[in-house]
């Protein structure tokens, strides 16, 4: 059965509802509000929507590790644009946050116990898929549900890792180290590989696909420290330099976390072109 409302088709009893497809019942029944503060349903909202979009962004640099590894780099590339794409939802998520004052904050913090976004797994997931490898980190999700798939992640070769093969592949003069290692380690910068990377950079037509995948994981470095960058200010702005709630250090821990690199040869180059 269906009707018309102004030249479209709408079906009364779909096969599958909007609703029903995208299960919108359990999605908007997830949020559960502790304190009787208004603001708290922002609080809950903008993180459950940035686990959302870790979801998409770790289904996606999986699959673009899967087809580099594969020598296929066309769909590659589309993925890991895809996650740059995601990494601005995220930066613009906490301009939202950020509408949160101090005092309302403070209003809500108490109902939050000993949570905090330190403890999430799908967080973790993505900095080991991207190289940032720190088995001490696996502390936090003792005892958890995902500890068996996180230590699977840190077992894993990284997305760069795998770039790392496919220049070694190419005939590029890569050490032994690098190609396999223990890949719960995390990369640590090579002249070998920067050499390589530097051969693409000064002859890119010669090496036009290896020149397009550096400047995809250049993009989606640079956004994804936009992004912690974008969040140690909204941290600043909330709370100022106290601790943060978990036990975590707060604005200290995210301050450390800037100074690091998923792909330091790629930003080495740059310097040294």
């Amino acid at each position: 059965m269906s009707s018309t409302t102004e030249g479209q088709a709408i079906h009364a009893r779909p096969d599958i509802s909007y609703g029903e497809y995208l299960a919108l019942d359990a999605l908007l029944s997830a949020q559960k509000p502790l304190s009787p503060e208004h603001d708290e349903l922002l609080f809950i909202v903008i993180h459950q929507a940035s686990e959302l979009w870790l979801k998409l962004s770790i289904h996606e640099l999986a699959g673009a590790r899967r087809h580099i590894a594969a020598d296929d780099l066309g769909p590659a590339f589309k993925m890991i644009a895809r996650v740059s794409r995601i990494q601005t939802q995220l930066i613009q998520s906490w301009d939202v946050l950020a509408t949160l004052t101090p005092s309302e904050y403070n209003d809500i913090r108490p109902y939050l116990g000993q949570s905090s976004g330190f403890q999430s797994h799908q967080y973790r997931t993505l900095e080991f898929l991207m190289g940032a490898k720190d088995a001490a980190m696996m502390k936090v999700h003792e005892d958890t549900p995902a500890y068996p798939a996180l230590t699977e992640a840190l077992a894993a070769p990284s997305l760069y890792d795998e770039c790392v093969r496919l220049l070694a592949r190419r005939g590029f003069a890569i050490p032994g180290g690098q190609i396999e290692r223990d890949w719960r380690e995390p990369h640590k910068a090579s002249p070998e590989v920067e050499a390589a990377w530097m051969q693409v950079y000064r002859d890119p037509e010669r090496y036009w696909d290896l020149y397009e995948l550096a400047e995809k994981l250049v993009d989606l470095e640079f956004r994804f420290q936009q992004w912690r960058f974008a969040h140690l200010k909204t941290v600043e702005r909330i709370i100022g330099f106290k601790g943060g709630t978990g036990g975590s250090s707060g604005a200290t821990y995210l301050a450390r976390a800037l100074a690091g690199s998923f792909f330091p040869e790629l930003f080495a180059v740059r310097t040294n072109l």
